[in-house]
């Protein structure tokens, strides 16, 4: 515990970082903060970003525009001064040493977050259940620009009728759904949720559409393309590679691969520490770097696509239907979760809009197979 002087310490320090980032504490303005609770100072000194996320969890804070405060702190780089140096360095170190993505550990974030509940995921996303960033480049909602998406990656992909596709990460179901009604195709889809599973079943039955719950690593078969939409910020970096040769072995000579996934600016070994802990354990956000390592002498890189800026208006499209709809989900999720789920929803969205992360589409094929058409954006 900190004394009264540690705790003043703390409440100057803290106050200079949010004010050098142009956010006052106690201000009139939608980018600043006002404290309930003084221990707010404490958490956020020892602790950087998990303490600020669980302070407001906790309901020590609030801010009229917390997407814009938190595009501020990062744009300042207010995360990377505040950072708790000890627990940076002991993940660091973990990540050095363990393989916090095995597969022993593969299912684990399906059980803590995609199976929390189909209820709160029904309400937040568009029909089809679509959870990764939508394409809005002609679209004025989020179901049209979902829909813009699966159809992008169904032409980038070159798709014809009777193609055999494997999905990585299918999620609810669909895109394979999509892909089997709009185009034809026979999808095999694997997910490590089994809420997910049995939902992408359902929402797939009478179509050619086959749903696993399984892990990457297990896949077999071969196939005229592999899409992953959203998987591969789960598959850690000690796994990179052993991902580009699952994908290169299930795929035929010519296939096609199409990977979207949360890029970082800076190659990082490690979880983020609030992340980690409520949302998506052992998940970590690959950079392009290191994706180019992984698939050096087996794909050559045909397209590389980024529309990070789309993932920010993704996001509060998703909050904005949280909030319309959390009276008929108020009964099961407490305002603590509540206040978790917003926070994360909304410290994505101006992570993106801060450029601190993209949002890529990469096509690949197969080293020395011929160039696909990539006439598609």
């Amino acid at each position: 515990m900190l004394g009264a002087v540690g705790a003043g310490i703390a409440e100057t320090r803290v106050r200079e970082l949010f004010e050098a980032a142009g956010v006052r504490i106690g201000g009139t303005s939608r980018c600043d903060l006002q404290i309930h609770d003084h221990r707010f100072y404490r958490r956020v000194f020892m602790d950087g970003n998990l303490g600020l996320g669980e302070a407001y969890m906790d309901g020590l804070w609030d801010s009229p525009a917390l997407d814009e405060m938190i595009e501020r702190l990062l744009r300042a780089g207010t995360y990377d001064r505040a950072r708790a140096r000890p627990r940076e360095v002991a993940l660091l170190l973990c990540a050095r040493l363990l393989n916090f993505q095995k597969l022993t550990r593969a299912f684990e974030v399906g059980r803590r977050h995609y199976d929390i509940g189909n209820d709160l995921f029904e309400a937040m996303l568009d029909s089809r259940m679509i959870y990764s960033c939508a394409y809005w480049r002609n679209a004025d909602d989020l179901e049209d620009a979902q829909l813009a998406k699966l159809d992008l990656v169904c032409r980038k992909i070159g798709l014809k009728p009777g193609a055999a596709i494997l999905d990585l990460g299918c999620g609810w179901g669909g895109f394979a759904r999509y892909a089997a009604e709009t185009y034809g195709a026979e999808v095999t889809g694997l997910t490590i949720s089994r809420e997910q599973a049995e939902s992408a079943a359902r929402r797939c039955r009478g179509l050619p559409v086959e749903i696993r719950l399984a892990d990457y690593r297990t896949a077999r078969g071969r196939y005229d393309a592999v899409v992953s939409l959203g998987m591969l910020e789960h598959v850690g970096p000690k796994n990179y590679r052993t991902y580009m040769e699952v994908i290169r072995r299930c795929l035929k000579p010519g296939g096609v691969v199409l990977i979207q996934t949360i890029c970082g600016n800076d190659s990082m070994r490690y979880v983020d520490p609030w992340i980690h802990r409520y949302i998506f354990p052992n998940g970590v956000i690959p950079s392009l770097a290191q994706l180019g390592r992984a698939m050096e002498g087996l794909f050559v890189s045909e397209d590389v696509h980024n529309f990070g800026p789309y993932y920010d208006r993704t996001l509060l499209a998703w909050y904005d239907n949280l909030r319309d709809e959390w009276p008929r989900l108020d009964a099961r999720y407490d305002a603590r979760f509540r206040r978790m789920w917003n926070y994360y929803l909304l410290s994505c969205a101006a992570s993106f809009r801060a450029r601190c992360h993209q949002l890529l589409q990469l096509v690949m094929t197969p080293v020395g197979a011929p160039q696909p058409d990539c006439r598609h954006q």
